[in-house]
């Protein structure tokens, strides 16, 4: 996707590379896992953010840019090693998930290994103490978004509001982290840093509903992992969630069997989730974070030239796709 952005490409090609220099297991086979994981298809979209915000600044520092560039896309990876844990899955973007391959336990190691390679490298390069807190605050947020995912296995009743929670810390955090370290480190003021970390909420936001949107639209070999998973695991999310508002009679039965859910009975949540304008009432939602977004990037800075644009585009490629 990077291909009509060759500057932008570059630094993420060199994003890549750091991250494949640094990573130095006594276990191969974990990190060639590790390796493949990187390489399999994720778009890089924490990265290019905190690269993109860094060009606002007056500061620019090539190596620093990328070495916290990497840091990011490690603490990223970390995060999705201990999501494949906690949801028992086999792939990820239709790869072995590194739990399928070698165990639990070595996939918590394997993440640990990578949240202590995102801060040294954090520790190396950041130049301010306050995006070490935010380093730190983040991942505070986003592991109290995924506990609040957990608490809520199975629960019928968990509100919009609670969803929106949840997301704000599991998802969300991560891309508001990436745009206001980009902007701070770069020497933007504060101020600026804030409303990057503004845009990136609203973009992690939109990002996470059309991804639990796409469950309910899209055959599991284009989202890498088993339609409806999420709800045969307990995680009820927003299209289900406003389906359950309008057809709690014929919708909670079926959650009831919890883990023991046929086939047929997921399809026949995913037909109704449809029928009750589950999936239309979450993209409007989505629409609504996501013109948020763009709203407060067409505010920005026209300089350095082409910035903003890029930005603008980027946002509504990765906001407006259907796979």
């Amino acid at each position: 996707m990077w291909e009509k952005f060759p500057e932008l490409q570059h630094d993420l090609q060199k994003t890549v590379q750091l991250m494949e220099e640094i990573l130095h297991l006594k276990n191969k086979q974990v990190e060639a896992a590790i390796l493949e994981m990187i390489h399999s298809g994720g778009k890089l979209l924490r990265p290019a953010y905190q690269i993109l915000f860094a060009q606002f600044g007056p500061e620019k520092e090539p190596e620093k840019i990328i070495a916290l560039a990497a840091a990011i896309e490690l603490l990223h990876t970390a995060t999705l090693i201990h999501d494949d844990i906690v949801d028992q899955a086999d792939l990820r973007r239709n790869t072995p998930t590194i739990r399928s391959q070698f165990g639990n336990s070595t996939a918590v190691y394997a993440g640990d290994y990578l949240f202590v390679s995102c801060f040294k490298l954090m520790a190396d390069y950041a130049t301010s103490m306050k995006s070490l807190q935010m380093n730190s605050r983040s991942m505070e947020k986003i592991l109290a978004g995924e506990l609040g995912q957990m608490d809520k296995h199975y629960y019928t009743e968990v509100s919009i509001e609670e969803y929106l929670e949840n997301i704000s810390g599991k998802t969300a955090e991560l891309f508001a982290l990436s745009c206001s370290i980009g902007a701070l480190e770069s020497g933007s003021s504060q101020l600026f840093a804030k409303k990057a970390a503004e845009i990136g909420h609203h973009i992690g936001m939109a990002f996470q509903m059309l991804d639990d949107i796409l469950d309910y639209s899209q055959a599991s070999q284009k989202l890498g992992k088993p339609v409806l998973e999420d709800v045969r695991q307990g995680i009820y999310s927003l299209p289900l969630l406003y389906a359950l508002k309008e057809n709690p009679e014929d919708i909670k039965p079926i959650l009831a069997k919890k883990a023991a859910m046929t086939k047929e009975e997921a399809q026949t949540i995913f037909t109704l989730v449809h029928e009750t304008n589950g999936l239309q009432n979450a993209q409007v939602l989505a629409e609504e974070y996501t013109e948020k977004a763009l709203k407060e990037i067409a505010k920005l800075p026209n300089r350095p030239t082409g910035v903003k644009e890029t930005l603008l585009e980027i946002t509504k490629m990765i906001l407006h796709r259907e796979n």
